[in-house]
């Protein structure tokens, strides 16, 4: 087993993907798609992957290192949202005709950037939590229930937080719900569909990092980011 104050390289990468994922999903969001009868936003195509990633560090390293990652992404989304802002005040070359485009993109309303960055926190901490409580309970058995449970609940808590803060009082509240509940149903469905890869990543990570933590006696506080 290895030092718990370390990171692996494995560690490292998942992380880096986790961050990227999620400054993706951010931007992805800005378009809206239609598959048949379902409304969603393209970032459904990455944003759950933070989920299983998510998941991945919770089982493998326990809680307080995907404390840790999530406080990392939340940093780097939050630095891209505030570049691209800074990038929009900044003044356009006379010749440029992407402007609008630029802008359309990078030029978030402070309300959905609130609301992005809210709800991301609130559900991948109770994602994490959820997954590291039923490792304990369980005795590290049923992975595939815990992913999944932890998910629905993290994805749940993420649509009941975004859509009403970003778009209360602009739309009808049946269509609200309606895409709250489409939302966490698609994210979840998404994490079951892609869950035999997920368990063969685990797997793979715990033989090679020689790592498989249960987090007897720690402390949920979201905050002490320094306890590793």
């Amino acid at each position: 087993m290895k030092n718990n104050n370390t990171v692996s390289v494995s560690f490292m990468l998942l992380g880096i993907l986790f961050c990227v994922c999620l400054v993706a999903a951010n931007l992805l969001e800005t378009k809206v798609v239609q598959i048949w009868k379902i409304t969603a936003t393209a970032g459904l195509v990455v944003f759950p992957i933070s989920y299983i990633i998510n998941d991945c560090i919770a089982e493998v390293w326990g809680f307080r290192k995907a404390r840790l990652i999530i406080w990392m992404g939340f940093a780097m989304n939050f630095m891209v949202v505030a570049l691209g802002q800074l990038a929009i005040l900044m003044p356009a070359a006379p010749f440029w005709e992407g402007e609008a485009g630029f802008n359309f993109v990078f030029g978030m309303a402070p309300r959905i950037a609130v609301a992005s960055l809210t709800a991301f926190l609130v559900g991948s901490f109770l994602n994490a939590y959820v997954m590291s409580k039923m490792k304990l309970a369980s005795g590290g058995k049923n992975f595939s229930l815990r992913a999944i449970t932890s998910t629905l609940v993290g994805e749940s808590a993420d649509s009941m937080i975004f859509f009403p803060v970003a778009f209360g009082g602009l739309m009808p509240a049946g269509e609200l719900i309606k895409m709250m509940v489409i939302q966490a149903v698609l994210k979840t469905l998404y994490e079951i569909i892609i869950l035999p890869v997920t368990i063969r990543v685990v797997n793979y990570i715990k033989k090679v990092d020689g790592s498989d933590v249960f987090d007897e006696h720690i402390s949920y506080n979201v905050l002490k980011i320094k306890e590793l």
